[in-house]
């Protein structure tokens, strides 16, 4: 069955409120770990998961880092508007551009309050900025399908983007832990190793990693390797329709170094553990985007994306490394140190997974794309492993515990 034809309801499960982690817990490494191995249960926790990998391994971290991307505005009149930085305007290349643009920058947001706004009109928020005050402006362009183009634009021009939300912004929490963000969220709905900013949401599985766990890796010699993936709020869609088909993925920034494509096709023939889902689906675009440049030596870095059906439609029959050989000597033949593209892949049963053995990954909302992609890494028995942490009342999503996944 081709996963268009996947119904969404297939994918459902009860999930009680009280399960819903609603602050992370004191210890990062002290949250609860599910292994799944050779079709079978055990449990443990994160602090000892050095334990579950084998010698000379590598984990794939992405090293996303989570930006203020709420700013709250107040009309003159006294009404609120909320906006909610997505994504950057399509003029810019890259979100790295568009996050050290300094003066002005043009953003997709969502914004709430949106009918107290009208077009050019333009909101202000005032901001204390060691002995001066920064003054920040939003200009409402035009509303689009699904968010609205904002001119944000600020009075002092050696500031960057970055900066500004940095003084301006709130941290943006997942819909679903229904508080205000707080001092703490600053800390810890980031991971230690956070370092590109872009995302809007936290790669979570790696909020569970401390110092002490990565001595205990280095120590039984597993190496670490960072990818790059901007989580997007479209990780929070539920699907909606009755089936994938009608389902569009949200598209999502990569940036990813030769040095670490070199990494990963090295380290094939061993063992390879993708920590979080955003890390499993940035390595495997990478086995899309070798196909591609095998298939296409010639391809424009423009026209180098990975779709939302391209796994399912696209031959596929390299192996991981051949495809991975590909690219790098695509971007050696460009003179290229780094691969900066976009991702909308869906993984969902019936997608083969070409370079991960093992995935570590929290536990996931019914009737999401993530799910999808748990229950695509392990196997029609995901249900039982679902079943297995409700009833033991793990905690559930970003701040919740998780799993380590093992494939056959």
């Amino acid at each position: 069955m081709h996963p268009k034809e996947i119904s969404i309801k297939d994918f459902t499960y009860e999930l009680p409120e009280p399960l819903i982690a609603k602050y992370p817990l004191p210890d990062r490494d002290a949250s609860r770990l599910l292994i799944w191995k050779n079709e079978s249960i055990s449990e443990d926790i994160y602090r000892h998961l050095d334990q579950y990998l084998p010698s000379n391994s590598l984990l794939v971290f992405n090293n996303t880092r989570v930006v203020a991307a709420r700013l709250l505005f107040q009309k003159t009149t006294g009404a609120s508007i909320e906006i909610f930085c997505l994504e950057p305007h399509a003029q810019y290349p890259d979100i790295t551009t568009a996050m050290t643009t300094r003066g002005s920058v043009t953003w997709l947001c969502l914004v709430g309050g949106a009918s107290k706004w009208k077009p050019g009109n333009i909101l202000e928020k005032k901001i204390p900025h060691g002995n001066t005050e920064l003054s920040l402006h939003a200009r409402y362009i035009e509303k689009l399908q699904d968010s609205f183009a904002i001119e944000l634009s600020w009075n002092d021009p050696e500031i960057s983007f970055a900066e500004v939300l940095h003084l301006a912004g709130v941290m943006p929490l997942p819909p679903y832990i229904k508080r205000r963000a707080e001092h703490s969220d600053e800390t810890r709905y980031q991971t230690i190793y956070a370092e590109q900013e872009g995302s809007v949401a936290a790669p979570t599985a790696g909020l569970h990693f401390t110092e002490q766990l990565f001595r205990q890796l280095d120590a039984k010699g597993i190496r670490r390797s960072f990818v790059t993936l901007h989580v997007g709020a479209g990780t929070f869609q539920p699907v909606k329709a009755d089936t994938l088909e009608g389902h569009p993925m949200h598209i999502e920034y990569i940036d990813v170094t030769v040095e670490s494509i070199r990494n990963l096709q090295e380290q094939l023939d061993g063992h390879i553990t993708a920590v979080g889902t955003t890390s499993l689906r940035t390595i495997e675009s990478l086995y899309w985007l070798g196909c591609k440049v095998a298939g296409n030596p010639s391809i424009t870095l423009e026209e180098l994306t990975v779709k939302q059906w391209d796994a399912y439609e696209m031959k596929g029959d390299l192996t991981a490394k051949a495809a991975l050989e590909a690219l790098l000597q695509y971007l050696e033949a460009n003179n290229l140190s780094r691969l900066l593209t976009r991702t909308q892949l869906l993984i969902a049963p019936g997608y083969t997974i070409r370079i991960p053995h093992a995935l570590v990954t929290n536990f996931h909302q019914p009737q999401s794309t993530l799910l999808l992609l748990v229950a695509a890494f392990a196997g029609p028995r995901w249900r039982e492993i679902y079943e297995y942490a409700l009833q033991k009342e793990f905690r559930f999503l970003s701040y919740g515990d998780g799993c380590l996944l093992f494939r056959k």
